[in-house]
């Protein structure tokens, strides 16, 4: 039986903690920032939790995934 291959644009997207949780990226960084509030951009750093409709969907994408949900 062949390997089971990792969606590796879901790899670069996407990280599964060591619980299990799956991070993403924030939206709206990559471009017309000039208008933005500092403030604003300040609080699109970072990472958020991916929403709980999508994890199923997301989890699929990682065959060899630690933690099974």
């Amino acid at each position: 039986m062949p390997k089971m291959k990792t969606n590796k644009a879901a790899a670069r997207r996407f990280k599964i903690t060591g619980t299990g949780k799956i991070l993403r990226r924030q939206a709206g960084t990559r471009h017309l920032n000039e208008w933005m509030k500092a403030n604003k951009k300040r609080n699109l750093r970072g990472t958020a939790a991916v929403h709980p409709d999508v994890e199923a969907h997301v989890l699929s994408m990682f065959p060899y995934r630690k933690y099974i949900t």
